[in-house]
């Protein structure tokens, strides 16, 4: 089952209550909450209101967006633990986590090691409280491409890791789809927009229906429920929001 949502990093800039609001007005189900702006890292009575609100309004708590970044968050202040803990309270069943920040071909070896292991010990911290570990699929990680992913995700073979997939706004759509079905046995979520060429290149949704009946066909065998929340709008409005959210709904029907 897909559950369509939002990731507030959306509106990073607008207030909690606000994210809430257009969620519930565009008829999504459930938020994926930033782990900088809206629920900061260690803020456990912001973690709790959230969540509390959240779900007071209808909607699920998708996944804590934290912005933790295997293999070198740690060293930089930022814990696991305090992640883990912002994220108990918010009452989440996922986090999301960044794979490194270098593309597959500029990680050193020792600092693939390095984050091999990081995510090993953070899934299984995470396993403790039943929360599941997700990996951004994402540029200048290694989880940049489909065999980029699909290689740390054999290397690690952890029942509690699972990843995102997103389109390359620089690829065409036959190349994210063979993306997509390579990540499939692991897939949790997809975050949803329509870019091009370039990431900074925003556009309607409703221009990219198309690709996403095709990416939405394909995933939409995975078993259990599957995330697919919109991230980022052009202009950055509520009122293309709204049309994207509604091009969303047409696609999921």
């Amino acid at each position: 089952m897909m559950q369509p949502g939002l990731v507030s990093v959306t509106f990073k800039d607008r207030p909690c209550e606000d994210v809430i609001h257009y969620a519930r007005k565009a008829e999504l189900k459930a938020i994926e909450w930033h782990g900088r702006n809206h629920v900061p890292h260690g803020d456990l009575e912001v973690a709790r209101r959230v969540g509390q609100s959240t779900r007071a309004a209808g909607l699920a708590v998708a996944a804590y967006g934290s912005y933790y970044v295997l293999g070198e968050s740690e060293g930089r202040g930022l814990t696991f633990d305090t992640v883990l803990q912002t994220a108990e309270v918010l009452e989440t069943p996922m986090i999301r986590v960044w794979a490194g920040n270098r593309s597959p071909e500029d990680t050193a070896d020792d600092r693939r090691l390095a984050i091999v292991e990081d995510v090993r010990r953070v899934a299984d911290q995470a396993a403790q409280k039943r929360i599941k570990i997700v990996l951004e699929f994402h540029k200048d990680t290694l989880t940049q491409t489909g065999e980029s992913c699909v290689a740390l995700l054999g290397d690690l073979d952890h029942p509690n890791v699972a990843t995102y997939w997103q389109p390359m706004p620089e690829l065409d759509v036959i190349q994210n789809l063979t993306a997509l079905r390579m990540v499939m046995p692991w897939l949790a979520g997809l975050h949803v927009f329509h870019w091009g060429p370039t990431h900074r290149d925003r556009h309607p949704l409703a221009q990219g229906a198309a690709d996403w009946a095709q990416y939405l066909a394909e995933a939409q065998v995975c078993p259990g429920r599957l995330n697919v929340l919109l991230e980022f709008v052009k202009g950055d409005t509520v009122e293309q929001f709204n049309e994207d959210a509604a091009t969303l709904h047409r696609l999921l029907t």
